[in-house]
């Protein structure tokens, strides 16, 4: 059954049940519908086909969840777009996906519209609520007076979302996934959770992003959840709502537990109602997981690992495992997913060493969109090479070491260093440029840029930063900045990296 039948069922089951709430709207199963079904008939009558690309760039909000189903319910192809990237990105994001419509928000149409500037495959820009431009719809004014179901037909085949992940290379890449693959991830996801139709849950992380979007937001609309969007994270907010709410679910990275037990008088709030929580996107540090549990008085913790291009499938740490092996990443795969840590022969590592995580199964991305070489060096065999190198203990159990890919995670955010690098190699005066994460307290990591100048060549720290600010998204631009005279490389010219963490943030090579 497809994900758009499901929602005109839960319309129809539980009706007067509370789907979504969003600051002071709120939207019953069958006025969550109706809706998504007027603004799924407007996108039809702009001329919207199936298996056309739909882009949405906003922060997370009603307009957000209803606009993603809406394109789902006509057979269109969703690609979120992160909202935190200037146009230059958004450019490059909009004509890789072949998107053909984009839906914004007010705050973000100016960055989207000079991100469209010379696009070819454009043909209609929605703002929500309201456009400041003629050269964008109205939110409202594309809203159908049709209620009914739309009638398209999609098939497990069709292709569903296409969900972007940055590569080495600098540019990201689309991890396209199909309707059966995401029934898959719904089922297997929800299933290993627990999650029921009972749950209510509090979406503060980026509905853009894949933790948030697939493990949490899509089965909480298919079982019939409760969900409340925040569009930002706010500490003091989300210990409001959980307890006004009686939200059982919640799923953060380890920075937004963080900030949680920074909140004055914490004893304040009644926390009761949660029962299982779950972190990912950056290593959990075992002091902050411990005080987490004691806030929220559970330890049904769940410790997810898994990637873009899984789903995010991988591994993950159960409640009980937490227990005795705190601090590991996991034991076992996501459902309708194995996995596997191999040496560079392909073969499975003995307990103690060192290898690759890969990943096979049902939920693991089609490919790349229209990337096939970056596919094939990634899927081989049907196995997903993760790049995150891994060792496994007597009993089985995963720690993630390392990140092959060079990539770092700052508040939970991906970030590939050599996209920075090749901005900073963009600056006239600067000659070299490699950039690392550095251990920082609160985000996880931040970006740390090592410069060399060019002879006779002075550039600032702020000059350098207001450079990147320019041409990268806030998140990416180096908090860091060093400038020495030479990097250090290999016989072979090749920077070497670890050299650069011993020096700046006492890491050891592996």
């Amino acid at each position: 059954m497809s994900f758009g039948n499901v929602l005109s069922i839960n319309a129809q089951r539980h009706p007067d049940k509370l789907a979504l709430i969003y600051q002071d709207r709120t939207y019953t199963y069958m006025e969550f519908n109706k809706l998504v079904n007027r603004f799924a008939w407007g996108l039809q009558k702009l001329g919207l086909k199936k298996g056309e690309k739909l882009a949405i760039m906003m922060a997370n909000s009603d307009f957000f969840v209803i606009s993603y189903c809406a394109a789902i319910k006509i057979g269109a192809v969703v690609v979120p777009v992160n909202f935190r990237l200037v146009s230059r990105e958004v450019e490059y994001i909009l004509d890789q996906s072949d998107s053909v419509f984009v839906v914004c928000e007010s705050e973000l149409e100016q960055v989207v519209l000079d991100g469209t500037k010379t696009s070819t495959k454009i043909r209609k820009i929605i703002t929500a609520p309201n456009s400041t431009t003629s050269q964008s719809l109205n939110y409202f004014d594309v809203l159908s007076p049709i209620e009914a179901d739309p009638q398209i037909e999609t098939s497990l085949d069709d292709d569903f979302h296409i969900l972007y992940t940055s590569g080495t290379t600098g540019q990201p890449k689309g991890a396209l996934f199909d309707h059966k693959r995401i029934e898959k991830l719904i089922n297997g996801l929800s299933g290993v959770m627990g999650q029921s139709s009972q749950d209510r849950i509090l979406h503060v992380a980026p509905l853009f992003h894949c933790a948030q979007l697939v493990i949490y937001l899509l089965p909480a609309l298919y079982l019939g959840m409760t969900n409340v969007i925040h569009r930002e994270f706010n500490p003091v907010n989300v210990l409001k709502d959980i307890e006004k709410y009686k939200i059982t679910l919640f799923f953060g990275v380890p920075t937004m537990y963080n900030y949680l037990l920074q909140v004055p008088n914490l004893d304040e709030y009644d926390l009761s109602s949660i029962r299982g929580c779950s972190y990912g996107a950056a290593p959990m540090p075992p002091e902050i997981l411990m005080k987490s549990m004691r806030l929220f008085n559970t330890n049904q913790f769940y410790s997810l690992c898994g990637l873009t291009e899984g789903g995010p499938t991988g591994v993950y740490l159960s409640p009980e495992d937490h227990e005795q092996h705190l601090g590991k990443t996991g034991k076992t795969p996501l459902l309708y997913t194995v996995i596997k840590v191999v040496n560079e022969m392909d073969e499975q590592v003995s307990p103690g060493e060192v290898g690759e995580l890969i990943l096979k199964g049902e939920t693991i991305m089609k490919e790349y969109y229209k990337k096939p070489k970056e596919t094939g060096q990634t899927i081989k065999n049907g196995w997903l090479y993760t790049g995150d190198l891994a060792v496994v203990d007597e009993e089985g159990y995963i720690t993630l070491v390392d990140r092959s890919k060079d990539m770092l995670i700052s508040g939970g955010e991906n970030i590939y260093s050599v996209e920075i690098e090749n901005v900073l190699y963009e600056h006239s005066s600067i000659l070299e440029a490699a950039v690392i994460g550095t251990p920082d307290s609160k985000w996880g990591e931040i970006v740390t840029a090592i410069v060399v100048l060019k002879p006779t060549h002075k550039l600032s720290i702020e000059e350098i930063q207001a450079f990147c600010r320019e041409k990268l998204a806030g998140y990416k631009i180096p908090r860091i900045i060093e400038i020495i005279d030479q990097l250090p490389r290999n016989a072979s010219g090749k920077v070497q990296k670890f050299k650069l963490r011993e020096l700046y943030c006492g890491a050891k090579s592996k």
